[in-house]
């Protein structure tokens, strides 16, 4: 572990450059899953009073602009060789983190329909533009053998604070914990991206050293030609399930008076801190995972604990008449989360350079994190509003967990099958 290597010979820029983007990545996704996931749902209903509908198409909106311009920005940052230069992704990070937080201190008094659209507009902007920026800030301060550990602090620390002390699902709640973070980050950004620090210029030369730049996944061909791992589209493919079928599920029952006292929003203080103490345990774990096995054994895993947790909900909902399920089915839950959350913080680094960071990220972040998140959520709040019942919403949730896991299952137990198939079908491997 690289990390304690720092801390032996006292490499303080090292160690700062570390804790510093664990701490910048912890509070973006905090922020994330819960003013802007589950905030921007109590916005549009009860302040603005829009119907469930309607919420739900706001949030596809959000979605696909995020996406697009992510895209858009991370291929420019790329072309532009943005994603090698430090000081410049500070510089942005800072416009983005001040634009975010303008954002979540006007967000609760918002109470036109024009209004949130407008706001969703700005917001998906300032989202798209952080995704390649602080992604691709990963081959600054994070060495590839880190890079499973590294996640999994930023996954154990965004989700214990997001369980632990978000009691209240309110607009309100969330901006009044969220901004004085925000405030102390803009400020911190600021200082580290325009003065003239020097242990920076160390920071900033990092991404040219082998234990920092290229990816775990990343090979060159006999010509020193860079190439990147030929199972990123499928990648994509796999977390977009992922982030899916978690959230079509999640909203809906975490809205189901029947599980509403063992779920994330829980009015006990008991409940919520021990979910959140199984997302600690399972992403300390997955970080060690990460570290020793490949990216479709955890895939495996993932996908299996969705589908047994799915079917567990839907077997308890059919057979048990209103008694409260029990912590092991939102702990079983909570563990696969963190598991992929994990995996998403790091996999995309590994299958870059320097270079080609800042799109990957782009690429990986925004189709299979924020559109599969969003759509999933608007998606699961349309089913809701014309009337599908929970069984039905979780039979079809399980069918898509166990259908990923048996596509995990196969390429788990014949890895090589696809490969042999396309070099037959090659017109090298017709001549031979």
């Amino acid at each position: 572990m690289e990390l304690l290597r720092f801390v032996k010979a006292r490499d303080w820029p090292a160690l700062f450059g570390y804790a510093l983007f664990v701490g910048m990545m912890a509070t973006g996704y905090y922020y994330n899953i819960t003013f802007v996931q589950l905030g921007l749902v109590d916005l549009g209903e009860r302040l603005v009073g829009l119907s469930r509908q309607q919420v739900a198409a706001d949030m596809a909106w959000l979605a696909l602009i995020t996406c697009g311009v992510a895209l858009g920005f991370g291929l420019l940052m790329q072309k532009q060789r943005w994603g090698q230069q430090l000081r410049t992704k500070l510089r942005l990070a800072f416009g983005v983190v001040l634009a975010q937080t303008i954002l979540t201190a006007i967000a609760p008094q918002v109470r036109t329909e024009s209004g949130l659209l407008a706001w969703i507009v700005f917001c998906s902007v300032a989202l798209g533009v952080g995704v390649p920026v602080t992604f691709s800030m990963t081959v600054d301060f994070i060495p590839v053998r880190d890079r499973g550990y590294a996640s999994a602090l930023i996954t154990a620390g965004a989700y214990f604070f997001a369980e632990a002390f978000s009691s209240q699902w309110t607009v309100e709640q969330f901006s009044g914990q969220i901004l004085p973070l925000m405030a102390v980050g803009t400020a911190s950004i600021g200082v580290l991206a325009f003065a003239r620090l020097p242990f920076m210029d160390r920071l900033a030369a990092q991404h040219t050293r082998p234990a920092f730049g290229r990816g775990r996944y990343v090979r060159t061909d006999a010509q020193g030609r860079v190439q990147v791992h030929r199972r990123f589209i499928v990648l994509i493919v796999l977390m977009f399930g992922v982030y899916f079928v978690d959230s079509l599920g999640f909203l809906r029952l975490i809205d189901t008076p029947l599980y509403f006292n063992t779920a994330w929003h829980s009015p006990e203080s008991s409940v919520r801190l021990f979910i959140a103490a199984i997302h600690v345990l399972a992403a300390l774990i997955a970080g060690v995972l990460y570290a020793a096995l490949e990216e479709r054994q955890l895939f495996l895993w993932i996908f299996g604990i969705f589908a047994l947790t799915h079917l567990m909900y839907a077997f308890h909902n059919r057979n048990t008449l209103g008694e409260s399920a029990p912590l092991a089915m939102p702990a079983l839950y909570a563990t696969a989360v963190s598991l992929y959350t994990v995996l998403n913080f790091a996999i995309w680094a590994d299958i870059s350079t320097p270079r080609t960071i800042s799109f990957n990220a782009a690429l990986g972040v925004a189709l299979s994190g924020w559109t599969a998140t969003f759509l999933s959520t608007a998606l699961a709040l349309q089913w809701q509003a014309t009337g599908i019942s929970l069984d039905q919403h979780l039979r079809i949730v399980d069918s898509l967990a166990i259908l990923f896991f048996l596509l995990m299952l196969a390429l788990s137990l014949f890895p090589e099958a696809a490969v042999r198939a396309r070099r037959i079908n090659s017109p090298e491997g017709e001549s031979r």
